[in-house]
């Protein structure tokens, strides 16, 4: 391994570090390996990661010190948080900030930080269209990574702003739900507006590509597979299920009520997309991610692959 240039993936038995092991694994010009950076070695995931040839380290995110030893040696790195485990802000800043030290101390080359808009350069807190949450926050897994970008100044990092995943319709509650009168549909605050989504596979090999590109080092690179209406998501489901899929366009307000863990930070989030899509969709363009992955999932394709663990 000493003569390839080490990625090392934190969050790797993740969905996003997952998908890039397994790009990095997949390649076979022989230049690169892969690094997975757990916190349990022993879990099945990290050993399923081993058993397909990747180097398995054990590091702990709110560690700066082990980040940085598991970071020896690595010329590029690729980190991302996972706000859903505990819903803080200012969690998620402190990991980005070790993440950032680390990756200082260890003299990285090329480093990947997953992130996302800072909604509030849209929209102020004193913008009462939308709550304001958790005291200084609009969509708080948003801002929260937006406002984390400015840890990795003056390193040599690339900003990887990623999209909706279709897998959130396998693994996250977000697909058509069966209601009352036992119909399918697909619920969310986007009116008519398009919302870009991609298979998590690609964004690992956009991940990937760009750690194989050092021209991208300084940029911010936005990403999608595909810029879908609803109404165009639940006719794919439609379709691939076999079954009605309705969209019910609800208002953001609406969303927000629905009372799950994290519904009013989703509802704001889909209320940012809609309001400011011609930004958030046009800072997505496909062309570009289509030149760093050509092998770019369609959402057709991708649920021609994955329909049946759709839960409905």
């Amino acid at each position: 391994m000493s003569d390839k240039k080490i990625i090392a993936v934190v969050g790797a038995t993740g969905a996003q570090g997952g998908a890039l092991v397994r790009a990095i694994l997949a390649d076979t010009s022989g230049e690169y390996a892969a690094r997975a950076i757990t916190r349990d070695v022993n879990s099945d995931k990290a050993k399923a990661l081993a058993a397909a040839g990747a180097e398995v380290v054990a590091a702990d995110v709110n560690d700066e010190a082990s980040i940085a030893a598991a970071l020896q040696g690595a010329y590029g790195a690729f980190f991302v948080t996972f706000f859903w485990d505990h819903f803080s802000p200012a969690k998620e800043k402190e990991t980005a900030k070790n993440m950032a030290n680390a990756a200082r101390t260890a003299g990285v080359k090329h480093i990947i930080w997953s992130s996302l808009e800072d909604t509030r350069k849209w929209i102020p807190l004193s913008d009462d269209r939308m709550p304001t949450l958790q005291g200084e926050y609009k969509v708080p897994h948003f801002d929260a990574k937006g406002e984390a970008n400015a840890y990795f100044d003056g390193l040599p990092r690339t900003i990887l702003n990623t999209a909706f995943y279709w897998e959130n319709f396998i693994y996250f509650g977000a697909g058509p739900a069966r209601g009352a009168d036992g119909k399918l549909a697909l619920t969310m605050p986007m009116a008519d507006k398009k919302l870009p989504g991609i298979a998590v596979k690609d964004i690992g090999k956009v991940a990937f590509a760009i750690f194989k590109d050092p021209s991208t080092i300084g940029k911010t690179i936005s990403i999608a597979g595909e810029h879908l209406t609803g109404n165009e998501m639940a006719a794919g489901l439609t379709k691939a299920l076999g079954e009605d899929v309705v969209y019910n366009a609800v208002p953001a307000s609406v969303y927000r009520s629905f009372g799950f863990p994290g519904a009013d930070d989703m509802g704001n989030m889909f209320q940012f997309k809609a309001e400011f899509n011609d930004d958030y969709v046009g800072a997505r363009d496909l062309s570009i991610v289509r030149a760093l992955n050509p092998e770019l999932q369609s959402y057709a394709s991708w649920l021609e692959e994955n329909k049946s663990l759709i839960p409905v």
